[in-house]
């Protein structure tokens, strides 16, 4: 705050607000002055908020937490303007905030920053982090391993996923990640196939795409496997996203740009004639959410750091055909990167 020359800033997004308080419930603002730091939040966290959060003073508020917030940012001392995330502000949000400030503090005292403050400081994982991403992780790879004793043609995808998400919770997690993807025969094509009705097929292939939150961090991973006998074409797909993929997992390094880990696994696609059928990004960053920087994508100039956690997911589509992705959540380290999902990858036939 210092170096951007901010005396205040108003904290709103939840998994920020967790990062640095502590806090965990649904409602809650951070207050934050080169001095003191102030939560906010409702009656429901009144014991909760005691629990969780210990280097800020806690005031429990009726209305809007942000509202209370920003006006407790406006009356401390040699704070004349508090910076806010754009990202994650709507235009509503800062029309309501702003019309409860002083007439005088409506237009310049809520400031969108110009860079993210606290995003940055969330991409680099320290070492109790990493140890709970860690534990995400293999709870994932125990969860691919149980579901594929699972797996049998003519059940429906929606039973695939139910199935793993009861035994996640069993296994101890406190939610998935996001919507299970179960794609299956000619849907294993679209890259999002989330599960559906659809029946497993005798033959063709199977993408499970899955995550759990383990103390709030998430994981990721991506598992493509084969129901029956696969054809010559179907074999040769597989092993050039595999080769893909172990190639971008080889070029993950500190210090190496984001975009040239993508080509790491583009150029692999391209000379194997896929190119157009890999139509995302190679991998994204994961933490407190599921989808966090850095990208792992075309031109992407973020270089990675020690600490940071990325997903490398190349995949093909051939609509009307099948479709193939695989998928890791690779730690950067200073001499490579450590893969933290260490499930098997070499085509599994069922």
């Amino acid at each position: 705050m210092t170096r951007a020359g901010l005396p205040g800033l108003l904290v709103t997004h939840l998994p920020d607000l967790r990062y640095l308080s502590g806090f965990t419930g649904s409602s809650a603002a951070l207050a934050i002055t080169r001095r003191v730091t102030r939560l906010f939040t409702d009656g429901r966290y009144t014991t909760q908020a005691a629990q969780e959060v210990s280097a800020a003073k806690v005031e429990i508020v009726s209305g809007s937490p942000a509202v209370h917030a920003a006006q407790w940012l406006a009356a401390q001392p040699g704070v004349d303007l508090a910076g806010i995330d754009p990202a994650q502000t709507t235009v509503a949000d800062l029309a309501r905030w702003r019309a409860a400030l002083p007439a005088r503090l409506r237009r310049p005292f809520l400031q969108p920053l110009a860079a993210p403050l606290v995003e940055p400081l969330r991409m680099v994982k320290d070492e109790d982090e990493l140890t709970v991403m860690i534990e995400a992780a293999l709870l994932g790879c125990r969860l691919f391993d149980y579901i594929l004793g699972f797996l049998r043609p003519g059940i429906a995808e929606f039973e695939v996923a139910a199935e793993l998400e009861h035994q996640a919770r069993l296994m101890g997690a406190e939610g998935m990640s996001f919507d299970t993807i179960v794609a299956s025969g000619v849907r294993s094509a679209l890259p999002h196939g989330r599960a559906t009705a659809a029946r497993l097929p005798r033959r063709g292939f199977l993408t499970l795409d899955f995550g759990i939150i383990h103390k709030g961090y998430c994981s990721d991973m991506t598992r493509t496997v084969y129901l029956g006998q696969p054809r010559a074409g179907e074999r040769n797909a597989y092993h050039a996203v595999l080769e893909a993929q172990e190639a971008a997992v080889a070029a993950v390094t500190a210090g190496a740009l984001c975009g040239e880990v993508d080509e790491a696994a583009r150029s692999v696609l391209r000379r194997a004639g896929f190119a157009e059928a890999f139509t995302h990004s190679t991998g994204h960053g994961v933490g407190l959410e599921i989808h966090e920087s850095p990208r792992i994508g075309v031109g992407q100039v973020t270089r990675l750091l020690p600490g940071m956690v990325v997903t490398i997911e190349p995949g093909i589509y051939l609509a009307g055909q099948f479709g193939v992705r695989i998928e890791d959540m690779v730690a950067v380290t200073r001499n490579g990167g450590q893969v933290l999902t260490p499930a098997p990858k070499a085509l599994i036939e069922l």
